[in-house]
Order: C-alpha cells, then sequence, then structure tokens
C-alpha cells in the first residue's frame, strides 16, 4: 500500500490530478444529500476540499494555481454564453424594476461590507471573502483573489478570502430561506399574496371553444384579437367536420371548434367571447395529435439558423407563406405563448401544426438541424476564453484609482461570454450549446475551481473558525445575508405592489442562490419565481463579479 500513499502524497501531476478529481467527486456525491428540503449541490465540493486541506492532503502549488484558475476561467465563461441571449432583453421595460430591486440588494450588501470593514476592523480582503460567501457568489470570490494578485501585496495573505467565504457560505444558502420564510408570515395577509395566486393562471394551456356568440360569428379571428385584451393563438379550427389551419383572415361562423393556446388566467374570459368550452381536455401528455385529424400533422422544429436568432415570431410570416401554425415555444423548459411580437432565440422548440410539405419548408427557415446543437462548437468556446482573457488583461484607467485596473481571469472571461451568447450567432457565429453541455461546462470548471479552493483555505479553515472572530465572520455574513433581502422585500410588496412569486424569485437571483430558488418554487403555485429570477440574475452576476474587484481597488 506505499505505493498508493505516495501516490497521493508526493507531488506529481498524476497526484494532482488524482486529489482534484477525488475531492471533487466526493463534493459532489454528498452535494446531493437534502436536509429540509435544501442541498449544496456543487458547492460541496469546497468544503471537501476544505477538509482534505485540514487533514493534510495537498498538491503541487503551480498545479494548483493552474487548476484553479481553469476551472474559474471555464466556469464563468460559460456562464456568460448561457445568461448572454438574455442579458441585455432583461434591462428591457418589463425587467427594468426587478433589476433595479436586485441592485438594491447589491448596493446593501456593499455597504455593509464596508460598514462592517470600518466599525469591527475586520480586514477589507476578509469582508470581501465573507460577502461573497452570504451571496452565496463564488465568481465573485474568483474575481476578488484575481484582483489581490494583481495589487502584488504580499502583506495580504489571499487564501483569507477563501476563509471568510467557507464560514459564511452555509448560512448564506440558509439565510435566504429563512427571510424569505419571514418575509411571507410578515405579509401574509397581504393582498399581494393574492396577486400572486393570479399570476399562478399565466401558465400557457390548451382549450377548446364552440362559437356560439353572435358577436364574433361573421368576423375574422384578426378582428376577435383585436376586440378582446386577451392573448391567444388558434391552433385549428373544425368546421363540418374538417380541420383547416386558420389564418389572421379566416371568418369564425356559429358552430365552429376553436381549438386555442391561451393562459389559464384568460380562459374564462375567451369562454364568454367565444361561446361555450370544449368538455374534452387538451393538456394530457398522451394525446396523439396526429392522430386527430388526418390532413394536418404536429411536428416540434429546432431553431439551429443563426440568422434567425433576435427576430420577431411574426417578421417571419410563417403562417401566411406557408400555411401552418405555430402553437407552442418551448425555451429552457418554459412554454412561451406564440405571439407575433415574441423574440426568438437559437435553440428555441417549436411545435408546428400543418400538412407535412409545407412543415418541411419550414425546417428549411429556422434550420431543425439539431446534430448541430447536439455538437457543441469547441472552436467557439476556446476562442471566446481567448478572447475573454485578451479583454480581462486590457488596463482600463478609473478616476481615484493610482494604477491601471483589468477586469481579470473572472471579469473578462464572464464579459466576453455575455457578449458572445448574444451577439455571437448575429455575426454567424455558433455559440449555442445544448442546456446538459453548458452545465457539464460550468460544473467541471467549478468543481475543479472549488476543489483547489478548499485545498487552499483548508490549511488554516479550523483555526479560523474556532477563533473569537470566527464568531464575528459567522454572525457579520449572516447579517449581510438577511438584512438587504428582508429590507428590499418589504419595499418590493408593501410599496411597489410586487406579487411575493416575483419579489421572491428576484430575492433568490440578486443572491445567487438556486437552492433558495427550489425552496420558493415548492412554496408558490406559479413559474414566476423562475421567471423573476432568470430577469435578474444576469445582471447581478455580472455586478457582482465586477464590484468585488472595485472595493478592493477603491478602499484597500
Amino acid at each position: 500500500m506505499e505505493w498508493l500513499s505516495s501516490l497521493l502524497t508526493e507531488h506529481s501531476v498524476i497526484q494532482a490530478v488524482i486529489v482534484v478529481s477525488l475531492v471533487s467527486a466526493v463534493g459532489l456525491a454528498l452535494g446531493k444529500i437534502s436536509m429540509w428540503g435544501v442541498s449544496l449541490g456543487v458547492t460541496f465540493v469546497f468544503f471537501v476540499g476544505i477538509m482534505a486541506g485540514h487533514f493534510g492532503l495537498s498538491i503541487d502549488p503551480q498545479m494548483l494555481n493552474y487548476a484553479e484558475s481553469f476551472g474559474l476561467i471555464i466556469f464563468v465563461y460559460a456562464l456568460g454564453v448561457q445568461v448572454g441571449p438574455g442579458f441585455f432583453s432583461s434591462l428591457g421595460k418589463g425587467g427594468l424594476k426587478l433589476n433595479m430591486l436586485a441592485m438594491l440588494v447589491v448596493l446593501l450588501g456593499i455597504v455593509m461590507t464596508l460598514g462592517f470593514h470600518w466599525f469591527t476592523g475586520v480586514s477589507l480582503p476578509d469582508m470581501v471573502g465573507i460577502l461573497s460567501g452570504a451571496v452565496t457568489n463564488t465568481p465573485a470570490l474568483g474575481a476578488a483573489q484575481q484582483t489581490l494578485k494583481q495589487l502584488n501585496d504580499p502583506a495580504i495573505q489571499q487564501s483569507d478570502l477563501a476563509l471568510g467565504c467557507a464560514v459564511a457560505y452555509p448560512l448564506g444558502v440558509v439565510g435566504v430561506i429563512l427571510a424569505v420564510i419571514f418575509v411571507r408570515k410578515l405579509f401574509a395577509s397581504s393582498i399581494f399574496f393574492k396577486k400572486s395566486d393570479e399570476d399562478s393562471h399565466k401558465k400557457t394551456v390548451v382549450m377548446g371553444f364552440l362559437v356560439s356568440n353572435p358577436g364574433v360569428s361573421g368576423k375574422t379571428i384578426q378582428e376577435i384579437a383585436r376586440q378582446s385584451s386577451k392573448k391567444f393563438v388558434v391552433s385549428r379550427l373544425w368546421r363540418d367536420e374538417k380541420v383547416i389551419i386558420p389564418a389572421s383572415d379566416t371568418v369564425v361562423r356559429e358552430g365552429d371548434c376553436l381549438l386555442m393556446i391561451t393562459t389559464e388566467g384568460d380562459v374564462e374570459a375567451l369562454t364568454m367571447l367565444i361561446g361555450k368550452r370544449d368538455t374534452r381536455d387538451w393538456n394530457k401528455e398522451d394525446i396523439d395529435w396526429d392522430a386527430i385529424d388526418s390532413q394536418l400533422v404536429s411536428h416540434r422544429i429546432v431553431i439551429t439558423r443563426p440568422e434567425i436568432n433576435g427576430k420577431r415570431l411574426g417578421a417571419l410570416r410563417l403562417r401566411n407563406q406557408y400555411g401552418i401554425n405555430i402553437t407552442r415555444i418551448y425555451r429552457a423548459g418554459i412554454v412561451l405563448l406564440p405571439t407575433p411580437d415574441l423574440t426568438l432565440q437559437l435553440g428555441d422548440r417549436l411545435t408546428v401544426v400543418g400538412e407535412e410539405s409545407a412543415i418541411a419548408k419550414v425546417e428549411n427557415v429556422v434550420g431543425n438541424a439539431v446534430k448541430d446543437l447536439d455538437e457543441p462548437n469547441l472552436v467557439a468556446v476556446f476562442i471566446g476564453m481567448v478572447l475573454g482573457l485578451l479583454l480581462g488583461s486590457i488596463p482600463l484607467t478609473i478616476p481615484g484609482i493610482s494604477f491601471p485596473v483589468k477586469l481579470g481571469l473572472a471579469g473578462g472571461p464572464i464579459v466576453m461570454g455575455i457578449l458572445v451568447g448574444a451577439f455571437g450567432p448575429r455575426i454567424h457565429m455558433v455559440t449555442y450549446t445544448t442546456i446538459s453541455a453548458n452545465l457539464m461546462l460550468r460544473a467541471l470548471g467549478l468543481s475543479m475551481y472549488l476543489a483547489c479552493l478548499g485545498l487552499d483555505a483548508g490549511t488554516h479553515f479550523f483555526e479560523t473558525v474556532f477563533r473569537p472572530e470566527g464568531a464575528l465572520w459567522v454572525g457579520l455574513g449572516f447579517t449581510i445575508t438577511v438584512i438587504p433581502v428582508i429590507l428590499v422585500a418589504a419595499v418590493s410588496i408593501k410599496w411597489m405592489k410586487i406579487d411575493f412569486g416575483s419579489v421572491a424569485g428576484m430575492l433568490c437571483g440578486s443572491m445567487s442562490n438556486p437552492m433558495a430558488l427550489n425552496y420558493v418554487n415548492s412554496t408558490v403555485d406559479s413559474d414566476t419565481p423562475s421567471v423573476a429570477y432568470a430577469t435578474v440574475y444576469p445582471l447581478t452576476m455580472f455586478v457582482r463579479v465586477i464590484m468585488a474587484q472595485v472595493i478592493l481597488m477603491l478602499f484597500l
């Protein structure tokens, strides 16, 4: 067994790979354990690394630095590519209010961090590490570490950031959940919880309607749509036992049966508008749509042509040119109502109803080359990371700072990832990867980074925790987690009249806390938390990574 002992303890390339792999494997396995509905996921790799470092397991410092840096680069770049397509649209009118509130959460955390630094005497690097753990944001921790390396001050212990993050992280995860529970209890009687129930009706459903209202008989579908404020799509129209694909100028007659896609909340209003509701359940998963009518078929096709990315559905004029109907659009597990003003993205899956030959023509228009998506374009990934590192190396002059500032290993790749994800398809750069491929890249990079980070921090972790300042760090981190969440929640619900589901999702996104989002989704019967989370996550992630660096550069 001596050879096995030497393989784990004597520094070499093989030993470094084995140690990092073992720490990652054990951490990922333990991260699946759920307690009270909460699990740490990949973050458990960090704590396994700390334990391994505490018991003396180490790897060559150069190998440690390389694996930690490369893992961080892969993770933040893949993260940027993921959030890129929705980054700039999240800043639009619909998400502006939520993003402003999320920025308020970020600002309060920064102010509290600086205040605690000045009033308690905890060093600024330690406080930045505590802030990163309190808001469960490891990319910000990596960015701050790279900034300290740029400062090149030997008096600064870079591992202090990781120690502060490790101490604050567990209560950072739990603290958001506890704060959300407190807010729910505090505002349980508020009418805005009822509004959250109304938002549960935004789920997309398929309903059948029998035309019996003389007010709509003899009108075109376009005229009916103008007459109603509700959004809907007419998928099929049955008349005299024949089915047709209706166009906007199709005239509706009494006795027609319309198969419509709408939202749950609009069903009653459309029933009053059209006449009667069909009693059949059209939302069962086992419906054979192709067997419903012999003339038409239903196919799901994928947008793979880069030039379609960013275009509005109505601008393609697919219904008018090919006589088909798009009934649903699937994006990241969410069903979207295919309205003409919906902006399409690469990877969207369209449910198309029409004749076989017409659907084949639509496939040529949007691509449907699923193989192109299943095989990630690694050339674009590596080029993007190179460009991100070049961007991170550009010196930037900021007033008040005596030396040039660089985005570094974390800031440069995440900015470039966002830009590539948002604008790459417009320059015919295939940047789309499947959700599983992107998750693989992110999980691989984050596991490598957290394993090395834990190994580095583990040597002095317990010495720090069991000192008097260790308890102080835990208290400061928990305060930074809970207070901004409660204050912004109160402002959002009480004064800005935003429903609880959106507020809870926004808070989870602003704190980069998917574990808390899982809890919220289990308690709110709608998809509003997930939508709000996705709306604020890109901007807050970007701002936290940049601000972690700016705080050190301005105040250290």
